[in-house]
């Protein structure tokens, strides 16, 4: 009810200090700025094993009927962050009361700013991946059923890079196109011309996007445009793709200036990379989700091209990302998306994500279990 944006996240930092503290587990605070870690320890030099759960909003005003609405105003948890903390403050709850059995150390990542920001690169800087063996990340997921776990070997989140191209061609009337050089028909020629990335030299297989997301320009109905503005973004599933998609963006871009004797701006923001999971990792996930969930509800993610700062994370360790069904019940796991402004899950799906990052524990670190 109280969420809070991108290294903003003060109030939700206390609160999961307060309640490690009581559970009796070291903590760290101001770890990638906002950042908390916890860390529950055995005399028994073993493995470490990170857990990780993000935990900032969105700036969205929460239109729902529900009865844990947010309360401040413009923000919202519309990717189910908090539900990704109560997971994680579940497992600590759980883990702490076995620490007796615990044959290593485990580390509760509470990150900030993963919302476009890269938390995840702050935390990596000051220290918060040092001893780690191997870390694992978990995601509510309203596009798969409640009761069931998606994971998978390699990628399973996408390279998520923002563009904006600024257009600057030669105005004029309307009704007299010679001698312009019209930025609409530019901006038109370029849309058409990147699908080309995705359709003819990317392999197939492998799964990329381009998609123009904003168009900016022109003056009125019967004036040639001099300046257009586009903004978009590019996704892939390697980071291959990934510079392939910048690199012909770049060649169609002095291809499309010298055609039409014109200047445009590429400005190309490098996002996320794509979020590749460690295949022995992703293994053990999946025999972990079957015991929570049975073997024909553990496996099969319903795959997306969003993009996962846990990709930082991943390029630094051995591990996995996995995704919680949590689609609400009597919907269709596609009516209620993530980022909306009416955005909820099925809350039972709680204790199946805790579960998995118990039974992860448990499997790698806890005797006699």
């Amino acid at each position: 009810m109280y969420p809070e944006l991108a290294f903003e996240e003060h109030k939700t930092s206390k609160l999961i200090q307060d309640r490690l503290d009581s559970l009796g587990i070291s903590v760290q605070t101001a770890v990638g700025k906002t950042g908390v870690v916890g860390t529950l320890s055995s005399k028994d030099n073993g493995k470490t094993i990170a857990l990780r759960a993000d935990m900032d909003a969105l700036p969205i005003q929460e239109t729902g009927k529900i009865p844990y609405k947010s309360k401040n105003e413009g923000i919202m948890h519309a990717c189910g962050h908090d539900g990704h903390v109560a997971m994680l403050l579940g497992a600590a709850e759980v883990l702490s009361s076995k620490r007796d059995k615990l044959t290593g150390t485990v580390k509760f990542v509470f990150q900030p700013a993963e919302e476009g920001l890269g938390g995840a690169r702050f935390m990596i800087e000051d220290g918060v991946l040092e001893g780690v063996d191997q870390i694992y990340g978990i995601h509510l997921w309203n596009y798969q059923e409640c009761g069931t776990i998606g994971i998978k070997p390699g990628p399973i989140m996408a390279a998520a890079d923002g563009f904006k191209l600024t257009i600057i061609g030669k105005g004029g009337h309307g009704a007299a196109p010679q001698g312009t050089k019209d930025a609409v028909l530019i901006a038109a020629q370029l849309i058409q011309s990147f699908q080309t990335i995705v359709s003819r030299d990317t392999n197939p297989i492998e799964s990329t996007v381009i998609s123009v997301g904003k168009i900016n320009g022109g003056y009125n109905f019967n004036i040639i445009a001099d300046k257009v503005v586009l903004e978009g973004t590019t996704r892939a599933y390697t980071e291959q793709n990934q510079k392939l998609i910048k690199s012909r963006m770049n060649d169609i871009i002095e291809g499309t200036e010298r055609m039409f004797n014109c200047k445009i701006e590429l400005d190309y923001m490098a996002g996320y990379p794509p979020t590749i999971n460690d295949p022995s990792c992703a293994e053990h996930v999946l025999l972990c989700a079957k015991k929570i969930v049975g073997d024909s509800a553990a496996g099969h993610p319903y795959l997306s091209m969003g993009g996962e700062d846990f990709s930082y994370f991943l390029k630094e360790k051995p591990g996995a990302f996995f995704l919680v069904g949590s689609a609400p019940k009597n919907s269709e796991p596609l009516s209620i998306p993530h980022h909306c402004s009416h955005f909820d899950f099925e809350e039972t799906a709680l204790l199946v994500g805790t579960s998995v990052f118990v039974e992860i524990i448990e499997d790698l670190l806890i005797t006699n279990n």
